[in-house]
């Protein structure tokens, strides 16, 4: 595998003037091919014609100033080239800590030496590869020329051009459909062929079967689909090896340590059963050490620890609340439940530290320590430990007399039967606790059913309350207004019955009070007291009269209008002529002593019978002028037409 180690001499990315330079080492299995001192133009030339397979830095500020700049700088690579940051992901730590992890110690003033290193690291499994593209690739086929204006021979020339970028995408669309990829095609076409044609393929950009071109008149250019957000992958699924202290009960608390002895997780939750304590460890790490706060590890914990094959620890005797709270004191915990597991964590860790500081010292540089320790720890000695790292068979052992030496396959095949033994028992356990919890979802999925049942039921009968009191809402409302309505009637009711009091008496004539000389008031004197012909309606003041509501009036057949007094009536003669037209007696209220109370009155029976007399005289002097008056004017017509023929005659 060919590693690229670089690290930044001078200069920066960020700089105009200086540009940087580099240190790339060049690795090939572990051996160190060549060391040089390139720049950044030359790193990617470098790139694409030697192809590595990964590229590995310290830190990616080295490279690129921003994400945008970093997708650029990607997207100039090679698909098959991975650049690697040794110094972790989204979490990160210096490289110094890195190498210590393989036992590597370096010069941190020497790029070169640093370049070394990240090499090294990266090709023994260290950092996290950056990944900054979808698994879809675009590949876009378009004229690397313009046509421009051209000549006589423009169309033939643009006929050209779009027929080879036609024929190009043609080539590879043949080539996507032979190395079975799915892809959506978009064409844009144009005269002699495409002028564009553009492919989106759901495939990473390393498993594309074409390449980029850039030929006379036809370009392919290829790239991915850019992440929202940069994402690290490790480079290996090694998981960490921990050490974990577990304090089991109504509240389980689980910390978790790396063998260096730095806290990776503390928590601890009333809900937790074993088997989600189980699915915590997974996802932190590789459970090595399991360790408990008593000296009889509890069963609990014990079934745990036979589930990650891990290692018990526990104390000689049972820790004391001074001795946890002195542990624990570097490190903040919510409770003593998280105080305890801490502690039992740390103990661990103290017993194995000077061990493990040992191991360092007789490990030789680019061996994984924490493989080493999970060796070491599992009962191996360091060659052992080294030998297994490596791959390497361990050597043959010699049998003495009366000596009988096992080999060390024999007692690693004698472990595995034994852990395949603990794992069935720990697998028929499982079962049983399955069966148990099977029981329990049955019985919790029927209470849940009632639960369900009774509350639809519920809702169903708060609906229909709901629906009911719209209801009732509804006709109280309607009870409202009809009683509104009954009010005003029997009030109408009333006042008709005090009128037809009013018409029994012998000496008096009752009176319909009108509000208004106007069709309204004409109008809400019908609905509310009714008209019939032959009553005597009575206003106060004629104001706004006109000639259409004194038409409605003759229409209901009245006996007369009463009006207030004499200087309520109009002096001019035109008001007059529409009442003896429609025949409506204009009656003045002083004359037939009319006596108004509220929205009911009366008149003289007498003085009514004389004042209707009087207008019918005055009626009949009115129909002799206006027949005097017709005469007159037929005449005056008359002799204006003869005295016209007389003229025509002379």
């Amino acid at each position: 595998m060919k590693v690229y180690g670089i690290d930044i001499i001078r200069g920066s990315v960020r700089s105009r003037s200086r540009r940087p330079m580099y240190a790339l080492v060049r690795m090939h299995d572990q051996e160190i091919l060549s060391e040089t001192e390139i720049s950044s133009f030359r790193l990617e030339r470098i790139l694409s014609n030697e192809k590595p397979d990964i590229l590995a830095v310290d830190s990616l500020q080295e490279i690129s100033v921003d994400q945008h700049d970093l997708f650029a700088f990607l997207q100039a690579m090679p698909p098959s080239v991975r650049l690697v940051q040794v110094t972790g992901g989204e979490r990160k730590e210096s490289l110094g800590k890195v190498a210590a992890r393989f036992n590597i110690s370096f010069n941190r003033f020497d790029p070169f030496a640093e370049a070394r290193t990240i090499a090294r690291v990266a090709s023994l499994g260290a950092g996290y590869e950056v990944i900054a593209f979808e698994n879809t690739s675009d590949i876009v086929v378009s004229r690397h020329r313009s046509p421009g204006k051209g000549g006589w021979s423009q169309n033939r020339y643009v006929r050209k051009i779009h027929g080879a970028v036609q024929q190009k995408a043609r080539e590879i669309e043949m080539e996507l459909v032979a190395a079975g990829h799915r892809y959506e095609k978009k064409e844009t076409r144009a005269f002699g062929g495409c002028s564009r044609v553009s492919f989106q393929v759901f495939a990473p950009r390393d498993q594309m079967p074409v390449a980029m071109y850039r030929g006379a008149d036809v370009q392919v250019r290829i790239s991915g689909k850019k992440l929202d957000r940069i994402r690290f992958k490790p480079l290996t699924g090694r998981p960490k090896y921990l050490i974990v202290g577990i304090d089991p009960g109504t509240t389980t608390a689980i910390a978790a340590l790396d063998l260096e002895g730095n806290l990776l997780h503390l928590s601890s939750s009333r809900q937790m059963s074993m088997s989600d304590v189980t699915e915590v460890l997974y996802k932190v790490g590789k459970p090595l050490i399991i360790a408990s706060d008593v000296h009889e590890m509890p069963y609990s914990v014990e079934k745990i620890r036979r589930a990650f094959n891990g290692v018990a620890y526990t104390p000689r005797q049972d820790m004391s609340v001074e001795t946890k709270l002195d542990l624990a004191a570097p490190h903040p915990y919510k409770n003593d439940h998280e105080r305890d597991a801490l502690s039992a964590a740390l103990d661990a860790h103290r017993s194995y530290k000077n061990k493990f500081q040992s191991i360092q010292k007789r490990v030789p540089p680019g061996y994984d320590l924490d493989e080493v320790r999970a060796a070491i720890v599992r009962g191996l000695s360091v060659e052992q430990a080294l030998g297994e790292i490596k791959g390497r068979e361990a050597p043959e052992v010699t049998v003495t007399p009366h000596v009988e030496v096992q080999a060390p396959g024999d007692e690693r095949i004698r472990i595995l039967d034994g852990t395949v033994k603990r794992l069935r028992s720990l697998i028929q356990e499982m079962q049983e606790e399955s069966k148990q919890k099977d029981r329990e979802i049955i019985r919790l999925q029927g209470r849940l059913r009632r639960i369900r049942s009774h509350r639809e039921d519920k809702i169903r009968k708060d609906n229909e309350i709901v629906k009911r009191d719209a209801i009732i809402t509804s006709l109280k409302k309607r009870v409202r207004r009809e009683e509104r309505v009954n009010r005003n009637l029997r009030k109408r009711v009333s006042r008709l019955k005090e009128f037809e009091s009013l018409q029994q008496q012998e000496n008096a004539v009752p009176l319909k009070i009108l509000v208004s000389f106007t069709r309204e008031g004409l109008k809400s004197l019908i609905e509310e007291f009714g008209l019939r012909e032959g009553e005597l309606v009575y206003i106060a003041r004629i104001d706004g009269w006109s000639r259409n509501v004194v038409r409605d009036l003759a229409g209901t057949g009245i006996m007369g209008l009463v009006v207030g007094d004499e200087e309520s009536i109009p002096g001019d003669p035109r008001f007059m002529e529409p009442f003896h037209e429609y025949n409506i007696p204009l009656l003045n209220g002083e004359d037939v002593d009319a006596r108004v109370k509220g929205k009911q009155g009366s008149a003289n029976k007498k003085m009514v019978d004389d004042a209707l007399s009087d207008w019918e005289e005055r009626r009949k002097t009115y129909e002799l002028e206006k027949k005097a008056k017709m005469l007159e004017h037929i005449f005056k017509e008359y002799r204006s037409e003869r005295g016209k023929e007389m003229k025509k005659v002379g």
